[in-house]
């Protein structure tokens, strides 16, 4: 984003923004520290997320959803608060791939989500500017530039979770058919209604689009 700002044809300003949830042996100096060193204009959300979630998912359960609706909704309020009109996400590709297929199998429904699009409330529009990154080319770089890692302890500590099966799906295929992830990633910009069953975007009595066929472009 830094980048963006010096070569963008338009001014912008950006802040930081970190949702410090409480979460045990969370390391508080490490992502002040770094963005003091970078003169990045920050701010450190301190929120309990973490008690409310422990309380409020049954044991066994996985703790992902509540704590990502959570997350993201201090995060609107924040981007409000702050008098932001765009909040900018560090979602990748494989994230991408991952919820599609997690819609696909679990929640029966295609979807996933856009590197842009508009918040319900349609005051706040949210960026992925990795959505085309691959997970291991960010890897790769982080390592090459150092920087400071902090791991969720929270997620990463459950081993049912599907997101993780889902992963090691994916990975497992593109280890036997290359380029499966830019197959996919392509397929999700080649969308045909008409070759689909949905007839809330595509009317199979007409056979005519219910939806600005623009849109899909």
């Amino acid at each position: 984003m830094l980048h963006f700002q010096k070569v963008a044809p338009i001014a912008f300003e950006i802040i930081a923004v970190n949702l410090d949830q409480k979460q045990p042996g969370f390391p508080v100096d490490v992502l002040p520290n770094y963005l003091n060193n970078l003169g990045v204009t920050y701010k450190i959300i301190e929120k309990n997320t973490y008690k409310i979630v422990i309380e409020k998912t049954p044991e066994g359960k996985t703790t992902c959803s509540l704590c990502s609706r959570l997350r993201r909704g201090t995060l609107y309020e924040a981007a409000r608060d702050l008098k932001c009109n765009k909040l900018a996400l560090g979602h990748h590709r494989n994230d991408i791939l991952e919820t599609f297929f997690l819609n696909f199998f679990f929640a029966g429904k295609m979807e996933t989500m856009p590197p842009k699009f508009k918040n319900d409330a349609g005051d706040l529009i949210v960026l992925r500017p990795l959505a085309f990154c691959s997970e291991d080319d960010i890897e790769t770089y982080s390592n090459l530039v150092q920087f400071p890692i902090i791991p969720c302890n929270l997620c990463g500590s459950q081993e049912n979770l599907q997101r993780k099966k889902v992963k090691q799906m994916i990975s497992d295929w593109e280890t036997e058919f290359p380029d499966r992830n830019t197959i996919m990633m392509h397929a999700l910009q080649n969308v045909y209604p008409s070759h689909l069953l949905d007839h809330n975007i595509y009317n199979f009595n007409t056979l005519e689009s219910n939806v600005d066929e623009t849109q899909l472009s």
